[in-house]
């Protein structure tokens, strides 16, 4: 038993907000390579999600476009995408699993995923859904002003869309800064669902420049997947959810929080994120 298991937590002392590390632009293809190599360690689990994720995505496409509302798939994807972090926890679990020198199985994950953190998840996903809803109004509201007279000229559709995509883009960055991190986080630590969040956009807007690359690789890996007919997302879902836990690894030090009483977690990794990580033993 650790000692943190042994000493009550005082909530009150804990931080507001998690310190992160400024990371070098390039960090995310370091995750990404670090998630195919867990994907070759847990096939079996690892394609069961990616396949789980290529139906409902494939879902949420037929039906909106068989609706007829080709913005509403569209918001529908878009905001998806970005609620994906909720649809990792078990991914996460089975790279912690890894870590920890222990057979992944389906089993534990599940549980990982659908009880061990179901307090914190429901209000995270509160959250997001709050913004997606407002999010996919807004897309509907900007498809009324599409130009539709004979007359509409090239500058006239050229505004509508970069009007269109700057309202996504604003409300794809919200949802991003607030998932990015926070997910891995509530797995990782005894930490309520606003500490993860906050924790989260910090370390979001330390590090602009990684947090980009880490989204157009995102954007750009599902895009493909999706382009595959969804074949395409059954290996490349699980790779970005290894991808995310090993970059929150890496980027947020939230040994001052304690750990979990019960579940994967609630032990330290027995393998480092990198070997110059000074804090690799604490997490």
């Amino acid at each position: 038993m650790t000692n943190q298991a042994e000493s009550p937590v005082n909530r009150d002392e804990l931080p507001f907000v998690a310190p992160c590390k400024k990371l070098s632009p390039w960090a995310p293809f370091a995750w990404v390579r670090a998630g195919i190599k867990d994907l070759l360690q847990a096939p079996q689990p690892s394609l069961a999600y990616g396949v789980s994720v290529a139906i409902m995505i494939g879902v949420v496409i037929v039906l909106a476009w068989t609706q007829g509302s080709q913005w509403f798939m569209f918001a529908m994807l878009g905001g998806f995408v970005f609620l994906a972090p909720l649809t990792c926890i078990g991914l996460y679990a089975i790279s912690a699993q890894l870590e920890r020198g222990q057979a992944p199985t389906m089993t534990r994950s599940v549980r990982a995923a659908f009880q061990r953190h179901f307090g914190n998840e429901m209000v995270f996903a509160l959250v997001l859904m709050i913004i997606f809803l407002v999010w996919a109004r807004a897309a509907v509201m900007v498809s009324i002003f599409f130009p539709t007279d004979g007359d509409a000229t090239t500058m006239d559709l050229v505004e509508f869309f970069g009007f269109g995509i700057s309202i996504g883009a604003i409300f794809a960055t919200i949802t991003f800064s607030a998932s990015a991190f926070s997910l891995p986080m509530i797995m990782h630590r005894d930490v309520d669902s606003i500490t993860a969040i906050v924790t989260s956009v910090n370390a979001v807007l330390r590090n602009k420049r990684a947090m980009f690359v880490w989204l157009t690789l995102i954007v750009v890996s599902l895009l493909i997947g999706i382009a595959t007919a969804f074949i395409g997302l059954i290996v490349i879902v699980p790779v970005i959810g290894y991808a995310a836990w090993h970059g929150y690894l890496e980027t947020i030090d939230a040994s001052a929080f304690p750990r979990h009483q019960v579940g994967i977690t609630s032990v330290p990794r027995l393998r480092p994120v990198s070997q110059d990580d000074d804090n690799s033993s604490a997490q």
